[in-house]
């Protein structure tokens, strides 16, 4: 039997990865940083998550290789981290990384002395050295020849690296913002949108969607159509082109190119929660059906394929199958040949640009490699497809589902991305989200008995017995205490089922957990919130965190969530805090609009009119949750609506005690800015306000 290291005993898939390693291994702990203190040694730290490819690529050339392990075992201490378990390790040495070197990225390499303070950082190094590159057998020895010839200066350098760090992380707070900022992220967003293709920038182009969020609620505000046009171009870009999986669904991680054709083929959770509700919001605005099927098929991925038996949902898929990336998801001439008729090869042929030498070239030599992603060009409608075919185009989507179906059933006897099946707080908490936002959006049950079959999991088995949320589950245990990211977005999940189901359970455990996060996280002196929880000791620096990346910041949610459980409940108290918030970034803000794009769509709920509809009932009814369906479905982001049938709610709900049923009948008190008008019965008088003041 083969020798396995100590992260043999590890529930991470990533660490799970390297348990056969002949690395000597140590996870993140005590033990580690005691083992390098009594041998005097450098510790060698390794970040990275189970779907990245590099992350495989370096184990495979270095950290399996006999040499390279024997350097690492003689002269450092070396320990893994999961970064998607550990987030908070992972951003202070990546901030360390970006700081060292002006980049950063996984695999993440960095070398600490044994009490944690970092004084080397890079990211994927080779077994040995080359095209400008260094190697690890070259690196290690150079490195462990510095530590013991010159170890005071080590120290000293690693002492003014971490102070550095805390120094960076010291936000201090600016002038309240004022809505100038929403026209200059707007006008920056212009200047960086991609006119042909969609999208902002140039490759690789990742897609944003809380970018796109923004830009409908700015569209919201002020009527300019130029955002609502990106924000559709964009949309059908990326749902027509190789970033989206044609045949299984769901969204890879970002494109390598600036057309969406060539993707990075991993999937994530967190991007197809924030992608379907980018689409959800479009399609609120324009009632178009491609943005609702497109959010249909994502989330028939993620029911089919992320989800649990317990109905919680794992968090990613490799872009690796048989150590080759996208090997899963292309298709050879001849395959297609093996599963379609010649009419229907051709089919395939004209819609998604496929062909016998093969659509897809290596990057580095330019050679066909025979092989084909599905991508339709969006330039070309469907229209001009069906023409070219000879087919009417509904005539054409019915021979596509057939195609796509047998195309299905082929790729599943393939052998599988390998499934990170970690269930993760705040990734769950997205999706919960979106399923919920969907269920009402689209008028669909199923997505609403999804999510709470989700949240009653997280609920139930990611507690701890004083009600703080835990970050990890794997094979029945769950661990790691929460970080801000758990309790921002599963207190988002928890509005968003509250908004749907009107359950009041939902807005009560809401209100539990922003109590606990704010006594646990909260900047008490400044505002803000810390990334980790005050009990929390053992890192070298307490981060906090307003820039959003793949994912929205907890910040930015945590503001956003704060103004509606303050406008869903009539406590002052919680829009303060989210004040607060504004308060302590503003000068980040103001410096770089575009990059806190989901801070933005918080500021644009604060300095907008507040609107709440408040519907007092005696009993419930199928007539009373469709007449609420209807107000829900339109697009009104800053909107809350509170259903109060049994009156126990109202400790929860104080200020709506005065709003009683009027005549025996469902009444609807609607409320801006702190005026309420007449309460009214019929819901064409709600819609008609909503039409003429939001």
């Amino acid at each position: 039997m083969k020798l396995q290291n100590r992260l043999a005993q590890e529930k991470s898939p990533y660490l799970l990865q390297h348990k056969n390693n002949p690395v000597d291994w140590y996870p993140w702990g005590e033990e580690a940083f005691r083992r390098a203190r009594e041998l005097n040694r450098p510790v060698f730290l390794s970040i990275g998550y189970s779907t990245c490819h590099w992350c495989h690529v370096m184990e495979k050339e270095s950290f399996e290789d006999s040499k390279v392990a024997e350097i690492m075992n003689q002269s450092f201490v070396s320990i893994k981290v999961d970064r998607e378990e550990r987030p908070d390790i992972d951003h202070i040495y990546m901030s360390v990384c970006q700081m060292i070197t002006g980049h950063g990225g996984w695999p993440l390499t960095i070398i600490l002395t044994p009490d944690k303070k970092p004084f080397f950082a890079g990211t994927y190094f080779p077994r040995d050295s080359g095209f400008g590159r260094p190697g690890m057998t070259q690196l290690l020895p150079q490195i462990a020849n510095t530590w013991s010839a010159k170890q005071k200066d080590v120290l000293n350098s690693a002492e003014e690296i971490t102070n550095h760090l805390k120094a960076i992380n010291r936000i201090i707070p600016g002038e309240d913002l004022d809505e100038s900022v929403f026209e200059t992220a707007f006008q920056q967003f212009t200047s960086h949108y991609d006119t042909r293709y969609g999208g902002f920038g140039q490759r690789p182009k990742f897609p944003g969607p809380h970018n796109l969020i923004f830009l409908l609620r700015y569209y919201r505000r002020t009527g300019q159509l130029q955002a609502l046009n990106m924000v559709e171009h964009t949309l059908k870009a990326m749902r027509r082109g190789g970033i989206y999986d044609h045949v299984g669904y769901g969204f890879h991680r970002y494109s390598t190119d600036e057309s969406w054709f060539l993707p990075h083929f991993e999937k994530m959770l967190y991007d197809q929660a924030m992608l379907s509700i980018s689409y959800l919001e479009a399609y609120q605005i324009t009632s178009s059906e491609e943005y609702a099927q497109t959010a249909r098929e994502v989330f028939d991925y993620v029911l089919r394929d992320m989800c649990s038996p317990e109905g919680a949902f794992y968090s990613a898929e490799d872009a690796d199958s048989q150590g080759e990336e996208g090997l899963f998801y292309l298709w050879d001439w001849d395959e297609l040949g093996s599963v379609l008729s010649d009419h229907e090869r051709e089919i395939v042929s004209v819609v998604y640009g496929v062909w016998e030498a093969g659509n897809f070239r290596e990057e580095a030599t330019g050679r066909d490699t025979g092989l084909n992603i599905l991508s339709h060009d969006p330039h070309v409608s469907w229209g001009e497809l069906a023409e070219k075919l000879g087919l009417e185009q509904e005539e054409l989507d019915e021979k596509l589902k057939t195609i796509n179906q047998k195309l299905f059933q082929k790729r599943e006897t393939r052998v599988r991305p390998l499934r990170d099946d970690k269930i993760l707080s705040d990734w769950n908490g997205l999706m919960i989200a979106a399923l919920a936002l969907a269920g009402r959006v689209l008028d669909d049950p199923r997505y609403i008995r999804a999510a709470v079959q989700a949240m009653d999991f997280i609920l139930k088995h990611m507690k701890t017995s004083d009600g703080r949320l835990l970050h990890r589950h794997r094979n029945g245990e769950s661990g790691i205490h929460g970080l801000l990211d758990d309790y921002a977005f599963i207190i988002y999940a928890l509005i968003e089922l509250y908004q749907t189901s009107f359950d009041a359970k939902y807005l009560e455990e809401a209100l539990s957990l922003t109590d606990i996060m704010v006594t646990d996280f909260q900047d008490r002196e400044n505002g803000g919130f810390f990334l980790t929880g005050e009990s929390e000791t053992e890192l070298i620096s307490r981060p906090m965190e307003i820039y959003d990346g793949a994912i929205p910041s907890a910040n930015s949610m945590i503001k956003m969530n704060l103004i509606r459980l303050a406008r869903i409940t009539g406590n002052p108290d919680l829009e303060a805090k989210a004040g607060e918030i504004t308060k302590r970034f503003a000068g980040s803000v103001r410096q770089n609009p575009p990059s806190y794009s989901h801070f933005l769509s918080g500021l644009d709920m604060m300095m907008s009119p507040s609107v709440e509809i408040v519907v007092r009932a005696e009993t419930d009814s199928d007539d009373l949750r469709n007449a609420i369906g209807k107000i829900q479905r339109t697009y009104h982001p800053n909107m809350v609506i509170v259903l109060i049938i049994d009156n126990s709610v109202l400790n929860l709900i104080p200020f709506a005690q005065s709003m009683i049923v009027k005549n025996g009948q469902p009444t609807f008190y609607v409320c801006q800015d702190h005026s309420c008008q007449e309460p009214v019965h019929d819901l064409d008088s709600v819609l008609g306000f909503l039409r003429k003041k939001t």
